[in-house]
């Protein structure tokens, strides 16, 4: 360290001794007025938006099927409750290129409580008595037998033939199966379309096809939705057991932090072994199946993800992902091995540190519980917002007509020009959107959704990092611990943190949020180019992709020590990320070469426990081990519940770890500020412990420093500075 009244040139002036100091300063004041202000502003506004959205929103509209009035198929307390079915009038309709278009089939649909089972014609069974009343449940209200075919024909109250159906989302489809590689419907060859003309039963195909597109996405939706309702309580379970996981490895590496390390480290290697000896007898066994040697590229896309786990190139490919991951692995671990002892020792002080703050362990769950409220509060705002359009109703019509495709009013149309002038039209539900004020900036209200959850979601994890530095400063900066700690150190730290920095937190997640939503929509333009040709288009879309990816990650790792040096003295977000900077310049060695191989452990201990978990998921929900076939529940892809509970147990595994991931970063700046604050003498000790002096002093690349005491062998330097100072003599 330099003498007093010299400097380290750009990378700033080093801390000065001060009597004072005894670590984070009680009297502060606000930090970021501004910023706090904007920031109760826009939650405000977000909470406007949010009650906005829920007087508007109808997530019926997503659950339930529409019919052409209007109502929901299914919806309890309704009519129309024990009627889940949507039946189309003439399904052949869908084959209309507008479909695509408009999301609804240009015919007539009502709600029933079930599909038809055989074909049939009007003609036929308004014949039979018996049969009319069957036929008569997909026909309009006021169908009788006293009238007659042309009637019922004309005012649309019934369609003209019946084909077997089968539920297919909520909604009849003709029976497709396949014969010989060909597609057909049903028994039948011919179909009287409606209008008096015989035609294929092919052509039905085309229908059910456009309409498959259509609902595609909702299909998916709705059958992960079933699965969830099926699944929800084992995925809690599974989480529980993550959580109790992590809680467990935490506790266990507080006692036996070096080997429980070493423990993690073989572990991880281990479990990632036997993912490729799985993934191996898997392509093994497949061999020689019929269909298992598709690529990937001939398969394309399918909604039943299991499908793809029928294919030996499945396998292949994740297979060689583990391999690679595994060889990486064990090559860092080759080549940092004297660093990982080194990482080894100051997690051990990181352990001790958090020994004397135990309350640290339990701040995660504060942090999930309100990371939960932000994420329930964004997703119900978008549901509702996504829902709160109008139904629109449409001209649908037989013959030319100019009113085709004009929005309509269902309540007054049999009375309206419209319909005089056009007797065969009919004014059907279409889709749900609106021309309104409030409409025409549901996009602008979705965008700001998304941004306040950003930011929100920021804040919450700032928060905890703020807080958690704090109390960690508080133990590094107490010479006599724990006497010198305050009695509830993550309180106090919160209490600081909310009081006097919710502008700073603000502040510094606002500049976090702002390259997130940047990321979001080059996202979504990277999308939308996907198709063009423009070879230089899209390089300089990639390159803008990859240096917003950096930004963030920079950003990332300077407003979290910003948030230490914020904790310990109080000053403002720009301040404190400049002090912080600096500081971490002073000692980029240290940085390089223990800071993030601590990371790096820490990394592989929440590899670990997802790996466990994930894998006892798998063999539970696959229904793999037959001990578990008949407790796991029955679902349309059971890689629903296991890939939630492999993000919900990294995400939880991530916030037990952030904790000892928090702890070395507070203790390494604490650390750094000590070694330029102190010298070792009588007059100013080192505040750390003479094991962390030890861990992080041998790996400094220049002469230890030396005070004028020190020089003169003056006989109050403690004797482990003596010994450290003859050992890096040597």
């Amino acid at each position: 360290m330099p003498e007093d009244g010299e400097f380290y040139g750009k990378h700033g002036e080093p801390r000065k001794y001060d009597p004072t100091f005894k670590g984070p300063i009680q009297n502060r004041g606000c930090t970021d007025i501004v910023c706090c202000i904007l920031f109760i502003i826009a939650i405000l506004g977000y909470i406007a938006v949010g009650i906005l959205a829920w007087s508007q929103g109808d997530p019926r509209k997503v659950i339930y099927p529409t019919d052409s009035r209007g109502q929901f198929c299914g919806q309890a307390g309704t009519p129309l409750e024990n009627k889940r079915q949507l039946f189309y009038f003439n399904i052949m309709k869908c084959a209309s290129p507008m479909v695509l278009l408009e999301f609804q089939c240009p015919t007539t649909q009502m709600c029933v409580e079930k599909c038809p089972e055989k074909f049939m014609t009007l003609v036929k069974a308004y014949t039979n008595s018996k049969d009319f009343d069957y036929y008569k449940q997909f026909c309009k209200e006021g169908v009788t037998n006293k009238m007659g075919i042309p009637e019922i024909l004309r005012l649309g109250l019934c369609p003209a033939m019946l084909t077997p159906s089968k539920p297919f989302t909520r909604r009849c489809f003709p029976a497709l199966g396949k014969k010989g590689g060909v597609i057909t419907v049903g028994n039948n060859s011919h179909f009287d379309d409606g209008t008096g003309k015989i035609r294929d039963a092919k052509d039905l195909v085309d229908g059910v096809k456009n309409a498959t597109v259509v609902i595609e996405a909702r299909q998916v939706v709705m059958k992960i939705f079933e699965d969830y309702t099926q699944s929800w309580y084992w995925i809690l379970i599974g989480l529980v057991i993550a959580m109790l996981t992590s809680l467990l490895f935490i506790v266990l590496l507080r006692f036996l932090a070096g080997i429980m390390v070493w423990v993690m480290v073989a572990l991880v290697i281990l479990v990632i072994g036997y993912g490729i000896f799985h993934c191996y007898m898997e392509y093994a066994s497949l061999k020689g199946e019929p269909g298992a040697n598709v690529t990937l590229q001939e398969l394309g896309f399918q909604t039943d993800f299991t499908i793809y786990l029928q294919i030996r190139q499945t396998w292949l490919a994740f297979m060689i992902i583990l391999a690679i991951l595994e060889v990486i692995i064990i090559l860092m671990l080759i080549f940092l091995r004297k660093r990982i002892l080194i990482a080894i020792a100051l997690i051990k002080e990181a352990s001790r540190a958090i020994g004397h703050v135990m309350s640290s362990l339990f701040y995660p769950l504060f942090t999930f519980v309100l990371l939960a409220m932000v994420i329930a509060y964004w997703a119900v705002t978008a549901v509702f917002l996504s829902t709160s359009n109008e139904p629109i109703y449409k001209v649908f019509n037989e013959t030319e007509c100019e009113h085709s495709r004009k929005t309509c009013d269902p309540a007054n149309f049999t009375t309206s020009t419209m319909k005089e002038q056009c007797p065969e039209s009919e004014c059907l539900f279409a889709f749900y959107g609106g021309e309104t004020v409030y409409h025409k900036y549901l996009i602008g209200l979705q965008f700001y959704n998304v941004f306040l959850f950003f930011w929100c979601a920021n804040f919450v994890t700032a928060l905890g990092q703020m807080t958690l530095a704090g109390a960690f400063a508080s133990y590094y900066w107490a010479f006599v611990k724990p006497d010198d700690m305050p009695a509830f150190p993550v309180f106090s730290a919160l209490g600081r943190s909310l009081r006097y920095h919710t502008g700073t937190l603000a502040f510094g997640s606002l500049i976090l949020s702002i390259i997130q939503i940047i990321r979001v929509l080059l996202e979504y333009l990277d999308h939308k180019m996907k198709g063009a040709k423009n070879k230089c288009t899209r390089f300089l879309m990639c390159c803008l992709k990859c240096c917003f990816w950096c930004l963030e990650k920079f950003i990332k790792f300077l407003n979290r020590n910003a948030y230490i040096m914020v904790a310990i003295y109080g000053k403002n977000f720009c301040t404190a990320a400049k002090d912080a900077f600096f500081l971490l310049m002073r000692n980029m060695i240290r940085v390089a070469v223990l800071d993030k191989v601590t990371d790096f452990l820490l990394f592989l201990g929440k590899l670990l426990i997802v790996g466990l978990v994930g894998v006892f998921a798998f063999f539970f929900f696959s229904g793999r081990v037959k001990a578990f076939e008949n407790t796991a529940p029955h679902l349309h892809y059971y890689w629903v519940p296991i890939l939630t509970v492999v993000i919900g147990s990294y995400l939880i595994a991530h916030g037990f770890f952030s904790v000892y991931a928090m702890c070395v970063d507070t203790l390494f700046l604490c650390f750094c500020e000590d070694l330029e604050r102190n010298d070792g003498s009588a007059e100013r000790p080192y505040y750390m412990s003479s094991t962390l002096h030890e861990i992080l002093w041998k790996n400094k690349a220049e002469d230890p420093p030396a005070s004028s005491a020190q020089q003169q062998g003056d006989e109050d330097v403690p004797q482990k500075q003596q010994l450290d100072q003859e050992e890096d003599a040597a």
